[in-house]
């Protein structure tokens, strides 16, 4: 069992703009490039890098996505308390 990952992410308030960002992300947008242009988070100014966590340091359905990807991966739309996310394993 993995313990520890690191991911990117890009985090927006409404599940439309989601839909939007994943859907450029699918057709071949870059995803630190987008990270940086629309993330509410503070890690958007550095392409949405997360850096490297552990199980039980971010909240529990965006950590779930984040362990179930594999190195290079992207998520679909994760809803938490703090909006909805789209989350790339980096390693």
């Amino acid at each position: 069992m993995v313990d520890r990952v690191r991911a990117s992410h890009i985090l927006v308030k409404t599940e439309a703009e989601a839909k939007t960002i994943l859907e450029k992300l699918k057709a071949g947008g870059n995803f630190e490039k987008l990270a940086m242009e629309v993330s509410k988070c503070p890690s958007g100014r550095k392409g949405g890098d997360l850096g490297e966590f552990g199980r039980g340091m971010m909240v529990r359905p965006f950590e779930l996505a984040a362990f179930a990807l594999k190195p290079g991966e992207m998520s679909g739309i994760v809803k938490t308390d703090f909006g909805y996310h789209i989350i790339k394993r980096t390693k």
